[in-house]
């Protein structure tokens, strides 16, 4: 599967590809500041993976037939929320106050 990163998430090429992913960024093909409707052609004729934060982009792709992955602030807080709530019922790890002899 090929996936195409919209800018706001290019930073993300390094972690995806060391998951196994193949990876392309707008940068890359050359839509850095691409009209919208540009970057999701491109896709479409690519068969690429949208991957993108702007629910605009993951609309016109979801019209056009292009497979999107929307990634945006409440997917984020989600995860940020699922993650810290794991951390609150661990218990706390506490360091031994004895003294040693």
């Amino acid at each position: 599967m090929k996936i195409l990163l919209d800018e706001m998430y290019t930073g993300l090429k390094p972690f995806l590809k060391a998951l196994g992913w193949e990876i392309h960024t707008v940068d890359e093909i050359g839509l850095k500041g691409a009209e919208d409707e540009e970057v999701v052609e491109c896709a479409k004729n690519n068969g690429f993976v949208l991957v993108t934060q702007e629910q605009k982009v993951a609309d016109l792709a979801r019209l056009r037939g292009v497979p999107c992955v929307l990634v945006g602030s409440v997917e984020i807080a989600k995860t940020i929320d699922a993650e810290l709530r794991k951390l609150r019922t661990k218990p706390a790890k506490r360091e031994s106050l004895g003294k040693r002899s």
